[in-house]
């Protein structure tokens, strides 16, 4: 038996009390964005660190302006192995509608679904208790059977994830030279289905730009006006209408600028996947695909920036009716980025575009709201190489690189603040029910996610 067999053989052998562990995690109400669980959230903030400490990190509480930071240390077996920051978060949601539970959200169970399925139940199971302790145990089977770790190891588990992260990035600031890793390892993710586990690669930045359009200098009535004076919602309905182009790509000068192609052999395998996910269109009322053309759907959501208009106001929207020329207007528009695009430029050239169609005598003002960039992680990088191949070896079908439309705040911070690429790995399912009543995580996640953390370990080792 391999030194690797051997761990993975600890693993399961420990899964028993790995989850009798977990369960009081899980019976701990540290729910952060309720002041009532402010002593909660303490306790399981003490309770990660008593445990990592019997591991043998250096760990701490770690005091915020909010709820407390868990850091703890491992030196690995060496200083020149390569050194990782695992990140996962100890707070939860709320858990109401109470009623809408099987049981009680804190009394976690075993729970058979028939078919050879079961779940581990209760607040947390999934997001994030279960996901973080996968790699806490996973780190006790390696130091059972080999005395140390394969590698150097930093842990951050956050307090407030599920309120915002405000105590966050001033957290990392204050801490920076501390917290620096190779790489960080965040396990806030999901699976692709129950039997092919994922990589997220790709997260798609943000800029959110607010356009008032001023003409008249009051309202003005339809019928003494109309045809003369300009009319800002026909402007800037105009301009808006003006951000695509008939093949649905943006026409903002620059906008592609930083975009590349996803490479050919990702994109075939994306177009392989099969699943509900492919026809989520269906469960929404819809059928076609929008944006733009020739491309996939998967390839639209995680590898193509988007404009999007979120909100249009003026004149008068009340009940009947009023003829009335709005002496303002204003839309609120949003801008999901990928690759390189610079969200400062983004900004700055939209401007420039709606500025360009103004008439003379109107005025527009912008208001900024927010920008991040998007985030990605090379798909010929050697960490997302070796961290797929670990994961390929341990379940039944290989590992999927994938996107995710959205943000993941911490990972930008990681890349912003402390220089860090993140490797986004983790064992959810989409019926987990993470943030609902009756949240779950399967035990084969749980089971599997602990050996998968100890193949990457491994792999990033080697």
């Amino acid at each position: 038996m391999t030194d690797l067999s051997s761990v993975l053989s600890r693993a399961d052998q420990n899964l028993d009390a790995s989850i009798e562990r977990l369960f009081e995690l899980l019976r701990i109400k540290s729910i952060s964005t309720d002041p009532a669980f402010k002593n909660d959230c303490r306790q399981a903030a003490e309770w990660l660190v008593a445990d990592l400490t019997a591991l043998g990190f250096e760990a701490s509480v770690r005091q915020t302006a909010g709820h407390p930071m868990v850091v703890g240390h491992y030196p690995g077996p060496s200083a020149d192995a390569p050194h990782v920051l695992f990140y996962g978060h100890y707070d939860v949601q709320p858990v109401d509608p109470i009623e809408l539970w099987e049981d009680d959200p804190f009394d976690p169970k075993i729970k058979d679904l028939g078919n050879g399925r079961k779940v581990l139940t209760g607040r947390g199971s999934a997001d994030d208790k279960g996901q973080l302790m996968t790699f806490v145990e996973a780190c006790r089977a390696y130091k059972d059977v080999h005395g140390h770790l394969p590698v150097r190891v930093t842990v951050l588990f956050e307090g407030e994830e599920e309120s915002g992260s405000p105590s966050l990035k001033p957290f990392l600031d204050a801490h920076a030279d501390e917290l620096k890793a190779d790489y960080a390892l965040v396990c806030d993710t999901g699976m692709w289905d129950a039997d092919t586990p994922a990589i997220t690669a790709s997260l798609r930045g943000l800029v959110g730009e607010e356009i008032i359009v001023t003409a008249a200098n009051r309202d003005l009535h339809s019928g003494m006006y109309g045809g003369a004076a300009a009319n800002p919602i026909q402007i800037l309905s105009k301009i808006l209408a003006g951000l695509h182009d008939e093949t649905g790509r943006v026409t903002v000068e620059g906008f592609y600028d930083g975009v590349e192609e996803t490479p050919s052999n990702i994109k075939s395998a994306w177009d392989n996947l099969t699943g509900g996910r492919n026809d989520f269109l269906g469960e929404v009322g819809l059928s076609e695909l929008a944006g733009e053309k020739g491309r996939s759907m998967l390839e639209l959501l995680w590898a193509r920036p988007t404009c999007e208009i979120n909100g249009i106001n003026g004149g008068y929207t009340g009940q009947g009716f009023k003829t009335v020329i709005a002496s303002k207007a204003s839309a609120k528009v949003s801008f999901r980025l990928v690759g390189q695009q610079d969200p400062a430029k983004i900004r700055e050239n939209f401007r420039a575009y709606v500025r360009s169609k103004m008439p003379k005598d109107c005025t527009v003002e912008f208001l900024e709201h927010g920008s991040s960039p998007a985030l990605q992680l090379g798909y010929d990088s050697p960490v997302l190489t070796k961290a797929k191949t670990a994961l390929s070896e341990e379940w039944a079908k290989p590992a999927l690189v994938i996107g995710s439309g959205g943000s993941i705040p911490i990972v930008g911070d990681f890349q912003n603040l402390l220089g860090m690429e993140s490797l986004l790995v983790g064992f959810g399912l989409s019926d987990d029910g993470v943030h609902s009543p009756n949240e779950k995580y399967d035990l084969k996640s749980f089971h599997k996610g602990i050996r998968s953390w100890i193949r990457i370990m491994a792999a990033l080792a080697a």
